[in-house]
């Protein structure tokens, strides 16, 4: 079976950034924005921009900043568009593998939660530091295991239970499939970064709802691919099935656990 965990495409990303943000991103968009702040960059790219979260927080944060963000999905930047409207924003096209920008462009990069769907890890992670200027920072959240990400997981367990032959392992294989400090600092090593710090740092999502949380993370992530293959038209079945199991989701712990790295080239 064929799997694509970077598809997102059609009615995913205003799905992602509706349920998702306040749930998962919101958070750490916050923290991040507060760290690249305490580093005080005048020109910032930030990979794997997605709908523009990360890119709002980091613009309000440091509003005299040059910011071009980008991400490999045009649909996810259209929604980004809607969110931000500023001369110091550039939303742009762009492979984190591959980026079309010069050598020692930028103070600082910041990529959240985009590395773990980096074909090559490495290889992105070189590209970040080749276009960082001698001392700038490279700033990079990566989730911890999904079993310190208790909404994540619980889903995961339930959509897994409803394809008991072939469970889905998007999430378990992607976003919480990267979590092992060892193997992040490895990467950034083999990328040519010396200077590495780790932090491990919960906190937690707002609740919209628990239907709304299926939504996100059942509809509105490339989980959604893996339950077509299985089921074409199984998608709503599937969000109802797990939506009645979790009830209104005032159960449901929204806590959330997360590696902040810092690499300075």
């Amino acid at each position: 079976m064929t799997t694509n965990d970077s598809a997102f495409a059609g009615s995913i990303p205003g799905l992602y950034d509706r349920f998702l943000g306040p749930l998962l991103f919101e958070p750490y968009a916050k923290l991040a924005a507060d760290r690249a702040r305490a580093l005080r960059p005048r020109r910032i790219l930030e990979t794997a921009a997605g709908t523009g979260i990360v890119t709002e927080a980091l613009h309000q944060a440091l509003p005299d900043a040059e910011i071009v963000a980008t991400d490999l999905n045009q649909a996810m930047l259209e929604v980004a568009a809607g969110r931000i409207g500023s001369d110091e924003v550039v939303l742009q096209v762009a492979d984190a593998q591959e980026l079309p920008f010069s050598d020692g462009e930028f103070d600082l990069v910041v990529c959240q939660f985009g590395v773990m769907f980096y074909p090559d890890r490495v290889r992105g992670n070189a590209e970040a530091r080749r276009v960082l200027r001698e001392g700038g920072h490279y700033l990079l959240l990566v989730w911890d295991t999904l079993a310190k990400n208790p909404v994540s997981n619980t889903i995961h367990g339930i959509v897994g239970d409803l394809f008991p032959d072939d469970p889905p392992q998007f999430l378990a294989r992607t976003p919480y499939g990267y979590a092992d400090r060892s193997a992040i600092e490895r990467d950034l090593r083999a990328a040519g970064f010396s200077s590495i710090e780790i932090e491990t740092v919960a906190a937690a999502g707002t609740m919209v709802s628990g239907h709304d949380a299926v939504q996100g993370l059942v509809a509105g992530s490339p989980l959604r691919g893996e339950i077509e293959e299985r089921d074409p038209a199984g998608v709503d079945r599937v969000v109802e099935k797990v939506s009645v199991e979790i009830g209104d989701g005032s159960g449901l712990d929204t806590s959330l656990s997360a590696h902040i790295v810092t690499a300075t080239r």
